[in-house]
């Protein structure tokens, strides 16, 4: 239990640290080639790992995004919207990079086991994502639609709403 709030208070601390970008309109724009590792300790390459037709991203700057984030997963899930989905915990900064594995750690005792493939870290890259959607708002999840080639479909990051969902579920038919 003490590593749990360790691991949260780390987190919080090191997400604190980074520099604040304005928020960004990035609808009909190209998705920046990251990569991140997944828990399950997976490489991932984003966009270019992901083959489906249409791939939701769900990016959150600090573990209070997470909040946003769960909000989102439950309003997918009493829509019955399937498509695959991605959290992407984004921190930007060295320091949690040095930490990463205590961060990572963390979560996985949080996450159930068959989640893990569903979240992928990233943080050489966090940096650039932050500065690509802009980071104001921060406990706001960053809901991205993208194609198979990256391109971004639909982007919302005020935060969850029944009809914020409800365009969502429109730009994924």
């Amino acid at each position: 239990m003490i590593k749990v709030l360790l691991s949260a208070l780390a987190f919080i601390m090191l997400s604190a640290c980074s520099a604040q970008y304005p928020n960004q309109q990035v609808a009909g724009k190209q998705f920046p080639t990251i990569s991140g590792q997944s828990l399950e300790e997976k490489n991932v390459a984003i966009p270019s790992d992901f083959k489906a037709d249409k791939t939701l991203l769900l990016i959150g700057y600090k573990q209070d995004s997470q909040f946003d984030i769960d909000r989102w997963l439950i309003g997918l899930d009493m829509a019955g919207v399937t498509l695959p989905t991605y959290e992407l915990p984004t921190i930007a900064g060295m320091a949690p990079r040095m930490f990463s594995t205590f961060i990572d750690s963390g979560m996985r005792k949080g996450i159930p086991k068959e989640l893990w493939g569903g979240v992928i870290t990233i943080y050489e890259d966090g940096e650039a994502v932050q500065k690509f959607t802009g980071n104001q708002n921060p406990n706001n999840s960053r809901v991205i639609l993208i194609n198979k080639t990256g391109k971004i479909l639909h982007f919302y990051d005020r935060g969850f709403s029944v009809d914020a969902l409800n365009k969502l579920k429109e730009k994924i038919k």
